[in-house]
C-alpha cells in the first residue's frame, strides 16, 4: 500500500527557482538548471524520447534489467528496502520488484510531484504488500526518507545515466551522499551510458521528430509561464553536440538573434549564436566508472552490459 501521510514535499519554490534561473542566465557562459526540465509537460516529452528510434538509452537498459533481474535479486536478498532516485515512470524500478525476494518497502524520489503520485500509486496497487512512500524532491540536495520496513538491505535505484548529468566529481560528491541515505553497508544500483561512436550519440539527441528539442525549449516555456518571464521561443533553436575532449553530451538552447529577456527584476541580453547550456550528460568507459565509485567509498560487486557495450549496470556497495 502508499502511505500518503509520508507523501513529502522537498520541490524548489518559485523564488529558488527563479534565483536559480537568474544566477544562471547572467553568468558567462549562461546555464539554466537541468532538474527544472521535469515539471508535468517535460516529464512527459522525457518519456516520449524514451520510445524514439534514435535514443538508445531506455530501451537498452531495460533489455539488459530484464536479463540480470534475477541475479541483483540474489545479490540484494530478502526483505529489502528499495529508494529510487528520479523514479519518472519507474518501469524499470517495476522490473526489479517483480524478481525482488519478499521486499518490504520503496521510496521513490522525483521532482515532478504529479507524475510522481501517479507513479506511485500505480505501483502500489500493483504490489499491495509493498509499502510505498513519495518523496518529491531535487535529490541533489539532502532530503528525508520515510520510515521504512524491512530488515534487508537498502538499496538505491539510480537508473537511465541520469549520474552522467554530473560533473565526474559531482558524481562523485552524489555517491557519497547517498551513503548517507543506504548506509555504510548499503548499495546502489546504477545504469550508465558508455563511451561509443559519436555518431549514435548525436542522433540519440538530436531525433528527427524534434521530440529532444521540445523537452529542452520546455525550459523556457516554464520560465515563461511560471516566473513571467519573455522569452520569445521562436529566437531560440534547440542544439545538442558531443563533447569529445571532455567525454560528454552537451545541450543548448541557442539564441538565434541579438536580443534582450526579461525575468524578474533583471533584463538578460543575448548576442546572436550565444546559447544556454542546460544539461551534460557524460559518458564512460566501464573501468572508469568503477574507479570513480572506488572514489566515492563503493566497490563494484558486479557489472553487466549489453553486447555491444552501448549501456552499463552497476551493483555497488559501500566499503565498510
Amino acid at each position: 500500500m502508499i502511505d500518503v501521510a509520508s507523501f513529502k514535499d522537498y520541490r524548489p519554490n518559485s523564488n529558488e527557482m527563479l534565483s536559480e534561473a537568474l544566477k544562471g542566465l547572467l553568468a558567462t557562459p549562461k546555464t539554466l538548471p537541468c532538474k527544472y526540465f521535469y515539471d508535468e509537460k517535460g516529464s512527459d516529452l522525457f518519456q516520449q524520447i524514451c520510445q524514439l528510434p534514435e535514443y538508445y538509452p531506455t530501451r537498452t537498459e531495460t533489455l539488459l534489467l530484464q536479463s540480470i533481474a534475477g541475479e541483483v535479486a540474489e545479490l540484494i536478498g530478502p526483505a529489502c528496502q528499495m529508494i529510487e532516485y528520479g523514479s519518472g515512470s519507474s518501469e524499470k524500478m517495476h522490473i526489479i520488484l517483480e524478481a525482488l525476494i519478499k521486499p518490504e518497502s520503496f521510496t521513490a524520489v522525483d521532482i515532478s510531484k504529479e507524475h510522481l503520485l501517479s507513479v506511485t500509486k500505480a505501483l502500489s496497487n500493483e504490489f499491495p504488500k509493498l509499502k510505498v512512500h513519495a518523496v518529491s524532491a531535487d535529490f541533489v540536495y539532502p532530503f528525508s526518507v520515510p520510515e521504512m520496513i524491512g530488515h534487508g538491505l537498502r538499496v538505491g535505484f539510480f537508473p537511465g545515466s541520469t549520474i552522467g548529468n554530473f560533473t565526474r566529481d559531482g558524481a562523485i560528491d552524489f555517491l557519497r551522499g547517498t551513503r548517507e541515505v543506504v548506509g555504510p553497508s548499503g548499495a546502489m544500483l546504477i545504469g550508465l551510458d558508455l563511451k561509443k561512436d559519436e555518431r549514435i550519440l548525436h542522433a540519440a539527441y538530436n531525433d528527427s521528430q524534434g521530440v529532444t528539442a521540445a523537452f529542452n525549449m520546455n525550459l523556457l516555456t516554464r520560465l515563461n509561464s511560471e516566473l513571467g518571464a519573455t522569452f520569445n521561443l521562436n529566437e531560440f533553436c534547440h542544439e545538442a553536440f558531443y563533447n569529445s575532449e571532455i567525454g560528454r553530451v552537451e545541450m543548448h538552447l541557442k539564441s538565434l538573434s541579438e536580443q534582450t529577456v526579461q525575468l524578474g527584476p533583471k533584463t538578460i541580453s543575448f548576442k546572436k549564436n550565444e546559447t544556454i547550456h542546460t544539461e551534460n550528460s557524460y559518458k564512460y568507459g566501464i573501468d572508469e566508472f568503477i574507479e570513480l565509485a572506488k572514489c566515492a567509498g563503493y566497490k563494484t560487486l558486479k557489472s553487466w552490459s549489453d553486447k555491444d557495450n552501448l549501456f552499463g549496470i552497476y551493483f555497488l556497495q559501500g566499503i565498510s
